[in-house]
């Protein structure tokens, strides 16, 4: 990521009824998601951005703010890994559905936050995953981003068919103000639209937070954004850690590690991530480098497996295996909320882990 883009924490912006979670320059949520990084407008904010910024493109020919005239268009920036897009996709994908026929051109700007979000096999690979069918701007280099002034995942942009921004929204929410001003443009555009808003179903990681029982931020597990670690860092180099005594939001590493910048990486079998926690939902951000053998993992929620509450990427027993890296939804409680511990052992070395977070 460019030095230009600094990764001051959460901006508030809106009222609490307008914001849900969105990710700012790298930092997914907070603990207080449903207040943070939103914003709703409508009103002219000048022409479409050049897209010429894009490294490649996916599922179309390269796009032109000239070529898209007479088009309504939304521009989507994203990147796989954060929950907060990941929560709005269904809503994105159902737009682009219904309304495609009807002159709406969706554009899915992937600006990465990490490193191996910028391998495009890996941008391919999210993109058939999660149905990401309309076409892709991968911006790696930011010029996208930069090109439209953007500070968040997600954001939307919609331009009418004259190629005039008339509206943004920042974070998660708000789905049917957004598909009303899309109506409105392809209406004005001379459509004829029915005003009935798209039903969706999310599942896995696409379904909503429990905002009323979150109490867990987000977590980097790299000491340049990391808060919250127990122990001291040894800074990239190996170290055998010990998990002490944790407090609410605090995490903890067993087994020996070398906590680098942006990630912890496993170097021996056996190694265990401890979280105190907080929350419905516990996701991670992990995986093994490109080429490197899958590694298997066991969960536990307060020293048990998980049961009923297991996530999508484990099993009753939270046996699952790590391979391409990405995020991997493992509790899903379904029980009364509290703190309560999470536990992730690897029987294999060579794992690296990114970031927690919570639903």
């Amino acid at each position: 990521m460019p030095e230009s883009i600094n990764y001051a924490r959460r901006r508030f912006l809106g009222s609490a009824t307008a914001a849900l979670g969105a990710a700012r320059l790298g930092v997914i949520g907070s603990a207080v998601q449903q207040m943070a990084c939103a914003a709703l407008t409508e009103r002219d904010e000048g022409t479409l951005p050049s897209l010429t910024g894009a490294t490649q493109w996916l599922n179309s020919p390269p796009l032109t703010p000239a070529g898209l005239r007479g088009k309504v268009v939304l521009v989507d920036f994203w990147t796989y890994t954060c929950i907060n897009w990941l929560r709005t996709l269904p809503y994105v994908r159902a737009w682009d559905a219904k309304y495609r026929e009807q002159g709406l051109v969706v554009i899915g700007a992937h600006t990465p936050e990490f490193p191996f979000e910028k391998d495009i096999d890996n941008v391919r690979w999210a993109a058939k995953e999660m149905d990401v069918n309309y076409p892709i701007a991968v911006d790696s280099d930011y010029g996208v981003w930069r090109a439209f002034d953007n500070n968040y995942w997600p954001a939307v942009y919609v331009a009418d068919v004259n190629g005039r921004i008339r509206f943004h929204h920042f974070g998660e929410g708000a789905y049917g103000d957004i598909e009303k001003v899309i109506q409105r443009l392809l209406s004005e555009g001379g459509r004829k639209i029915d005003s009935e808003l798209v039903k969706v179903t999310p599942r896995g990681l696409e379904v909503a937070a429990d905002y009323g029982t979150l109490k867990s931020p987000e977590s980097y597990l790299g000491y340049e954004k990391a808060e919250a670690f127990a122990s001291d860092a040894l800074q990239d180099a190996p170290r055998a850690y010990t998990v002490p005594r944790l407090s609410l939001n605090q995490w903890g590493l067993a087994g020996n590690w070398t906590v680098k910048g942006g990630a912890s990486a496993l170097n021996a079998a056996n190694g265990k991530l401890v979280y105190r926690f907080h929350a419905r939902d516990v996701n991670l951000i992990m995986g093994v480098p490109p080429g490197a053998q899958p590694v298997r993992f066991t969960v536990k929620v307060d020293g048990k497996p998980p049961g009923v509450a297991h996530g999508t990427d484990v099993d009753d027993q939270g046996n699952g295996t790590a391979t391409r890296q990405r995020t991997y939804q493992l509790v899903r409680l379904q029980t009364r909320i509290t703190d309560r511990e999470f536990e992730i052992q690897f029987a294999e070395p060579g794992v690296e882990v990114f970031c927690f977070t919570f639903g």
